[in-house]
């Protein structure tokens, strides 16, 4: 996924962060937006779409997580961004802004 954000402009501030609270998969940034992106993968559908893994509670902690790495690494953006990419055998689905 990391390289389909670096495609499209993206620069890699970190990915697989991890903290006591949990990990976030990438964070990026592209201008003056960072974006916490939560990559989900699957290969078939029998357990459901990647996307539908993200529920209210994974978004909560994402929040807190992403509070945690903007204060640990001093970083002021005026706009987070939150991302899930939902990758399903070969195919890839980005819902920027999914919440």
């Amino acid at each position: 996924m990391r390289a389909w954000y670096e495609r499209r402009g993206y620069e890699l501030l970190d990915r697989n962060w991890r903290c006591q609270a949990g990990e976030i998969d990438l964070v990026l940034r592209k201008g003056a937006a960072v974006v916490v992106c939560e990559v989900k993968s699957r290969s078939t559908l029998a357990y459901g779409a990647p996307a539908e893994a993200v529920g209210p509670a994974k978004r909560a902690r994402l929040r807190r997580l992403a509070a945690c790495w903007l204060a640990t690494h001093d970083v002021h953006a005026p706009v987070v961004r939150f991302d899930v990419a939902a990758v399903l055998g070969c195919d890839v689905a980005v819902t920027r802004g999914a919440w």
